[in-house]
């Protein structure tokens, strides 16, 4: 029995020293929701700035609203690298999606804020 143990934990020691051939992960955001997200956060950036250059209070939204494009990609990318688990995977997938919201909230937000 000890031997049948033995020869079996070998067996299985080997084979993990064999590399599974590399696949991305697949993004767990649509590549069409990936763009409109792209599309919302870059529109955003330059509404705010917009509204950056004419009046001074909203300088520091526009150097904070900058961030969120590179956040976006920084998330996407890390979703979909080699070895990722799968529940980081949809996390960073959350995470993702929660920048969409914020830029799309943000912008909604800039009319009242005396940005039109």
């Amino acid at each position: 029995m000890k031997l049948v143990f033995a020869l079996l934990l070998v067996a299985a020691c080997s084979k993990s020293d064999e590399q599974a051939p590399y696949r991305p992960a697949p993004s767990l955001v649509p590549a069409t929701e990936l763009k409109r997200g792209r599309d919302a956060c870059a529109a955003y950036v330059a509404k705010v700035c917009k509204c950056a250059e004419t009046t001074p209070s909203f300088g520091e939204q526009c150097r904070l609203a900058k961030a969120l494009p590179e956040a976006l990609e920084v998330d996407q990318s890390v979703g979909t690298a080699p070895g990722v688990e799968q529940h980081d995977s949809v996390s960073l997938a959350f995470a993702v999606r929660k920048t969409i919201k914020s830029c799309i909230d943000q912008t909604a937000k800039l009319p009242a804020q005396g940005c039109p």
